[in-house]
C-alpha cells in the first residue's frame, strides 16, 4: 500500500485527530499539512474539491463565525467567492480532509478514511 496519503489536519479537533490515528493504526506515516498555519492556495483547494468531488459550498463549516460575518450563506456567491473566503479564513474549512492520488475524502466520520486506505 502506497504511502502517498496526505491530511489536512487540525490537531485540535477531535475528528482530525481520530481519522489520523485510523491511518495511522494502517501502518501508514501521512503527510500532515496544519492547514490553519499553511492554507491551501487557490489552485490546490480547486483540485482538493474535484478530488472530494463536491462543491465549495459543501466544504464551508458553518457554524464558523467568518460564514455568518462574511455572509456567505448568500446562495449568489459563486465557488470561486467561497474558495477565496477559505484562503482567507481556514477555519471555514471542513476538515480533516485525506487525499491519496486522485481521491480524497472528508474525515467525517473518521471511519471515511477506511475507503482510502482498502
Amino acid at each position: 500500500m502506497s504511502n502517498d496519503i496526505t491530511i489536512y489536519h487540525n490537531p485540535r479537533c477531535s475528528k482530525s485527530r481520530e481519522t489520523l490515528a485510523i491511518i495511522e493504526a494502517k501502518g501508514v506515516s501521512p503527510e500532515i499539512v496544519l492547514y490553519l498555519e499553511s492554507p491551501p492556495s487557490k489552485t490546490q483547494l480547486k483540485t482538493i474539491l474535484k478530488k472530494l468531488g463536491i462543491s465549495a459550498r459543501d466544504l464551508l463549516r458553518k457554524g464558523e463565525d467568518a460564514y455568518k460575518a462574511e455572509g456567505l450563506s448568500d446562495p449568489n456567491l459563486k465557488d470561486d467567492q467561497l474558495i477565496d473566503a477559505m484562503i482567507k479564513f481556514p477555519k471555514l474549512i471542513e476538515r480533516p480532509i485525506v487525499i491519496a492520488g486522485e481521491r480524497a475524502v472528508l474525515g467525517r466520520p473518521p471511519e471515511n478514511v477506511n475507503a482510502l486506505l482498502a
